[in-house]
């Protein structure tokens, strides 16, 4: 088909679908190829060409004072005949080309529109990359020929697979389908896409292959079966296709053949808009189908000019009135055969080339899917906004070599590929049209949904788009409530490998399999995660730990010896009951102060004993509540100096005892001198003063203080008093112990002394229950971790104050108050027989 014009843009297109004739070549006169089996859409097509350019040249604006022209061939679905064909345009085999004395001039074609193969765009634009002629295909998608270095005049309106690719991810993202399985077919429209697919949804971390399978060319019942086999096996409920038609019938036969249902089917654009699979017997397994589908747009004035085509009856043998007529032999099902020929088959009317178009139901006229067509239309418009683009540099201005501008008369193609890689131009449809640097238009694709309706028929919806928008990566709309899913519960299906870990759990991959496929083990303790399918769960910082459900971090439980707990309130009023009993006991010693016992046994002396018993009775306190700076440097300074006030005060009175009956013995009198009142009270506080610069050198040196325990629970943080210094503890622990060991030894000799009440006794019995329980303290306190560490030097305190009240003060208590006859002088000197 030709036009002549200023400028001439070539065009291919499948006419045919098939061809016999294996030397073809493009000349003005016959033979030509011998091409066969109408194909009413690729004429659509090319009429499609014919209309922009037409349009074109009724605009005003547009390529003002320029003609544009056309050249047009059939491609016949062969490489070979688009390869001649593509080669006949810039060669200009069909026109007597007038060129100068230099050889130069418009060349036969500025540029092509056209092919709709990728393998054909491949071998095309490999030739014409060499002379910078530029090429823009309408549907070839392979994403391979965005390689500028191979194809560096190829440009686009559809976008490439690359983009397809990664359209059918987000639908997989959206809907949360992590585990499919890809059917390819076995060209370059199939194999890059699946080099893509797996690439991209590797690095999306969208999901996993289930399994990649490679349909057959042609009838092959036993690899289908295979291929069927697997996909009824896995446990994949969604297959991505990209493959053709032809493929898809063949795949479907087997499916239907083994009854394979609960499938998702998800379509490329190459069979979104097959009709040949819409069919009552494949929709219960196709139903549901979710395609991508290339643009759909609108082309006002299209169908008016479409209704224009007739053929001339006239000039009948022109080659593209011999289109025109197999397209109306195709639509009205007539020839125009001679008469003689109308005898031998009479049942195929004679055209008369009168019928009227607009009456005929044809695919022809039904411009309410323009898909392909529409990408024509925006192919021709690009070539010529390049061109106009070109015309209107200003000399001097331009932007090639010296700021020179290209012409019309001595046009270069390169000229004209520059310029197309800045076109940018919106479609009445409201489209934006431009090229990126790989000469990719911005892309955009239809959802499509097969969709089953009650009555039985079948509708292809559109559900949503995908577009990639500059400088953002791609978009997804979808409106769920248009999509018809092909299951009982109406909703999107299921499928993953392995369903998501929920929060307080984390992904283990199962060796051998996809990363899509892993088990959920629950987080460690003191780790949580608090995301769905996280890959690790992290641990919560030092003073926090996990809560139950491994979901989130929780403070840590503080743990120390507490006046709101049981023990804490046990050891408390066991406390201040020995603080009590004491101060009775005072009492009593201080109204009976002139009875012969309390005299006997050294009042004074009785008087300190049990005012440092209630101070070691109260220090017990020290070690209950929240550990603070001045309680844990308080505690144990309070603790030694008590206890050595007390055990200080048992020596001296031994050693009294010891005084009083040794100077009863000829020749002793003179050890009572070194035992006088003043001595008694300065031994005492020289005793007690030696610990108290035994607690002020540990507390200068090392001072106890308040300390975040988190080795003994894992949960707990146990707030506990360290010591500072072991060995400051261990002295003054070692001193309370030598003078209780001292007492003890002491008293231990004057337990047979002569007297009726012989105190001597009562303290060895004392400081036999002291040394033992404090003997016992040191492995229980080493062994006892965080609160009960306290709680043991607590009981000690308590049970050996309490054994020291008993033992010394419970017998005298005993006589004054309930055996009073034995309170007199006679009774405690052993002269009172009765």
């Amino acid at each position: 088909m030709h036009k002549t014009g200023d400028v001439i843009l070539g065009g291919l297109f499948q006419i045919h679908f098939f061809s016999t004739d294996p030397d073809l070549s493009f000349t003005s006169e016959p033979p030509w190829p011998t091409c066969h089996g109408f194909d009413v859409l690729g004429f659509r097509q090319a009429q499609t060409m014919v209309f922009a350019i037409d349009e074109i040249n009724r605009n005003s604006e547009l390529l003002p004072n320029v003609t544009l022209g056309y050249s047009l061939y059939d491609n016949c679905l062969q490489l070979g005949v688009g390869f001649r064909a593509a080669l006949s345009l810039v060669s200009g085999q069909e026109e007597q080309v007038v060129l100068d004395e230099t050889c130069v001039g418009t060349p036969p074609v500025i540029g092509i529109v056209g092919d709709s193969s990728s393998t054909r765009c491949i071998a095309i634009s490999s030739v014409l990359g060499l002379y910078k002629v530029p090429m823009v295909s309408y549907f070839a998608t392979c994403s391979c020929l965005s390689d500028r270095q191979k194809y560096p005049s190829f440009f686009r309106t559809i976008p490439s697979d690359a983009f397809q690719v990664r359209a059918v991810i987000q639908i997989l993202k959206h809907f949360g389908w992590t585990w499919a399985g890809l059917l390819i077919s076995d060209d370059d429209y199939g194999l890059y896409a699946a080099r893509s697919f797996q690439s991209d949804l590797s690095q999306s971390g969208g999901g996993c292959l289930a399994y990649l399978e490679i349909l057959p060319w042609g009838k092959n019942p036993t690899e289908v079966k295979r291929i069927v086999d697997v996909m009824k096996k896995s446990t994949a409920r969604v297959v991505i296709v990209f493959a053709h038609e032809s493929h898809m019938i063949n795949i479907m036969e087997e499916v239907v053949r083994q009854n394979v249902t609960g499938l998702q089917w998800i379509a490329s654009e190459a069979w979104t808009s097959a009709a040949v699979l819409q069919t009552p017997q494949l929709m219960p397994y196709l139903g549901g189908t979710l395609g991508i589908a290339i643009r759909r747009g609108e082309i006002p004035g299209l169908r008016d000019f479409l209704l224009q085509t007739r053929p001339d009856l006239q000039h009948n043998n022109s080659h593209e009135n011999s289109l025109v007529n197999q397209f109306w032999e195709h639509t009205f099902q007539c020839n125009f055969e001679s008469p003689l020929a109308r005898w031998v088959e009479a049942e195929v009317p004679l055209c008369m080339g009168q019928e009227g178009l607009e009456n005929v139901e044809t695919e022809f006229l039904d411009i309410s899917n323009l898909r392909s067509e529409y990408n024509v239309y925006k192919a021709v418009y690009a070539l010529a906004y390049a061109l106009d683009a070109m015309l209107q540099c200003v000399p001097g201005r331009g932007p090639f070599s010296g700021h020179s501008c290209g012409r019309l008369q001595r046009l270069e193609p390169w000229q004209l590929v520059y310029y197309l890689e800045k076109v940018n131009f919106t479609t009445p449809y409201g489209d934006e049209v431009l090229f990126d640097e790989n000469g990719d238009a911005l892309p955009i694709y239809d959802i499509m949904n097969w969709q089953w309706l009650p009555d039985g028929r079948t509708e292809v919806q559109n559900v949503g788009e995908v577009k990639k928008l500059p400088f953002k990566s791609e978009q997804l709309t979808l409106d769920e409530d248009k999509i018809f899913w092909n299951f009982l519960s109406k909703k999107p299906p299921r499928s993953v490998c392995s369903e998501s870990c929920p929060p307080g759990t984390r992904m283990a991959g199962k060796k051998g399999e996809p990363v899509c496929c892993f088990d959920c083990i629950p987080c460690s303790e003191g780790k949580i995660s608090n995301k769905t399918d996280s890959m690790e769960c992290t641990s919560c910082p030092e003073d926090f730990w996990s809560s139950p459900e491994h979901e989130h971090c929780v403070p840590k439980n503080i743990e120390f010896l507490s006046y709101n707990e049981p023990l804490g309130i046990c050891f408390a009023t066991t406390s201040l009951l020995g603080t009590f009993i004491c101060a009775v006991v005072l009492g009593i010693f201080i109204h009976y102060r002139q009875t012969p016992i309390v005299r006997a046994n050294n009042s004074e002396l009785s008087f300190q004993l049990l005012l440092s018993l209630k101070l070691c009775f109260l220090c017990s306190l020290l070690f209950i509540g929240r550990p603070r700076p001045w309680t844990c440097q308080l505690r144990h300074a309070a603790f030694g100096i008590s206890f050595v006030l007390c055990v200080s005060c048992i020596l001296v009175k031994t050693m009294v005892v010891l005084a009083v009956f040794k100077a009863s013995t000829p020749g002793g009198e003179a050890s009572l001198k070194w035992f006088g009142a003043v001595q008694q009270r300065g031994t005492v506080l020289v005793l007690t003063c030696v610990q108290a610069a035994i607690c002020t050198a540990w507390i200068v040196s090392a001072s106890p203080t308040p300390h975040k325990n988190t080795q003994y629970y894992n949960d707990k943080i146990v707030y506990e008093c360290v010591v500072g210094s072991t060995i400051g503890f261990s002295v003054l622990l070692g001193y309370i112990g030598l003078l209780a060991v001292l007492s003890f030894l002491l008293a231990f000799l004057a337990r047979n002394l002569p007297d009726s009440f012989n105190e001597a006794k009562l303290i060895t019995f004392s400081m036999l229950i002291f040394c033992a329980v404090w003997v016992a303290f040191v492995p229980a306190y080493v062994s006892s971790p965080g609160k009960y560490a306290d709680a043991v030097e607590v009981f000690a305190i308590l049970a050996s104050s309490f054994g020291l009240l008993v033992a010394l003060f419970g017998p005298k208590c005993y006589i004054i108050l309930l055996r009073p006859e034995r309170n007199t002088k006679r009774a405690i000197m052993g002269r009172d027989k009765s």
